[in-house]
């Protein structure tokens, strides 16, 4: 089976393509992205905007059968285990929390925003990210030795996408079910027309 092609974002305006095709899959095929195009996807995430170009953001990244990969999948919750098994690279977000024994705010955007650069890069790859909340930053804490200024705030999966029907029935069903997003009416304030 093959996703079906109203996975794209039908916006309320029109956005670029790239922005219309990304989309968080579960089912990723086997075979990790080629060296080289993980080398470009986090040459953009290196390369995106940040406060005082701070650049307050480091990957910990896993290739399947690197020591890495295991380490980064322990790490997550079971659900999301369940499936991020099978996904070829495994990562970590961290984002710098001090600078100069002082909080800082802006660490955790700014590796939002580098998030954003590396998945898009991966849609004019043709590889697809799935960011997760749910796993153990304690645990990537200590598996990782992250410094105490530093905070692992998302994990990831990446990939090339692979078959829906290899997920059990309810995360399929969730796949394969069109993308929505509630009304610009309701999230923008103050839009002209």
């Amino acid at each position: 089976m093959t996703y079906p092609a109203d996975k794209r974002a039908s916006p309320e305006a029109p956005i670029h393509d790239l922005l219309a095709r990304r989309f968080s899959p579960r089912a990723f095929a086997p075979e990790p992205p080629e060296p080289e195009v993980l080398r470009r996807l986090l040459a953009a995430a290196a390369w995106a905007p940040s406060s005082g170009n701070g650049q307050p953001w480091r990957f910990v990244v896993g290739v399947t059968g690197d020591e890495t990969w295991p380490q980064v999948l322990d790490c997550l919750d079971p659900k999301n285990q369940a499936w991020a098994q099978h996904a070829p690279v495994l990562g970590l977000g961290i984002a710098q929390m001090l600078r100069d024994d002082k909080p800082l705010r802006t660490g955790p955007y700014d590796l939002g925003q580098s998030m954003a650069h590396l998945s898009i890069q991966a849609i004019a790859e043709e590889v697809y990210v799935h960011q997760m909340a749910g796993f153990s930053p304690e645990l990537a804490r200590e598996t990782f030795a992250i410094d105490p200024g530093y905070e692992a705030i998302v994990a990831f999966a990446l990939g090339r996408l692979g078959d829906p029907d290899t997920l059990p029935d309810d995360l399929r069903e969730r796949e394969l079910r069109p993308r929505t997003r509630r009304p610009l009416s309701e999230t923008v304030h103050r839009l002209s027309s």
